[in-house]
């Protein structure tokens, strides 16, 4: 496909072009390897990132609202920085944040777009993340990034982002909602939905569900969003 081409397509429909690159990537045996080459395709004008909001999810920004927390002197860490406007909303709240995304254009990307920002934007790999964050965060914000992995990856994901959180601390997960009773073979991805038996399954050893909420996205009405908060004991 010409990069023309490539840009009509993005164009056309942002999602179409993000299957399209997971699907080489899974063909050539490498899963994550398409993050990198979607955001480095954005940065060209080629593509369009189908979640840049340009602004924090609306429930992410919802549950700040309500649970008021308060970062000061504390540490949290975002997990897919993407163009970083979640880790903006976290770090404004007085949280010593990180962002951490597998993709260097990603991270390039955030860094770019918040070039005054108070938050810290790494390369790292979720499925193998650094000895040094484990069970050192207060505060970790997952949103859309276990339902972009193959399935056969998520449960190693969801464990990896559950390990980060620190006796004491919170996750917050939003995802895209299906039903459990919906095959596996039936979803064609990105994105992979989570049942309410995925997002349960974040809540291991002793970091517990509190609250677990199906709600209407916040632009199509007609799907539906996990939200989440675990607490570890």
């Amino acid at each position: 496909m010409t990069d023309q081409a490539e840009a009509q397509d993005s164009a056309a429909d942002p999602d179409v072009a993000t299957r399209r690159l997971a699907r080489e990537s899974l063909a050539a045996d490498d899963p994550t390897g398409w993050f990198d080459r979607l955001y480095t395709a954005a940065a060209d004008g080629r593509a369009v990132i189908p979640w840049d909001r340009g602004m924090a999810h609306p429930l992410l920004a919802d549950w700040v609202s309500t649970a008021e927390p308060d970062g000061s002197g504390k540490r949290a860490l975002v997990v897919g920085a993407g163009t970083g406007w979640d880790a903006e909303l976290i770090a404004d709240l007085g949280f010593d944040t990180i962002a951490f995304d597998i993709s260097p254009a990603a991270v390039e990307a955030a860094q770019q777009a918040h070039p005054d920002s108070k938050a810290q934007y790494v390369v790292a790999d979720l499925l193998n993340p650094p000895t040094e964050w484990h069970r050192a965060f207060d505060l970790v914000v997952e949103i859309f990034t276990v339902q972009a992995l193959p399935i056969a990856l998520q449960p190693d994901a969801t464990r990896q982002v559950g390990e980060q959180v620190r006796p004491g601390g919170s996750l917050v997960v939003i995802a895209a909602a299906r039903d459990d009773g919906q095959p596996d073979a039936d979803i064609e991805g990105p994105p992979w939905p989570l049942t309410r038996a995925g997002v349960e399954a974040f809540a291991v050893d002793d970091l517990r569900l509190i609250q677990l909420e199906r709600v209407p996205g916040p632009s199509d009405p007609t799907s539906y969003r996990w939200r989440a908060e675990f607490l570890r004991d």
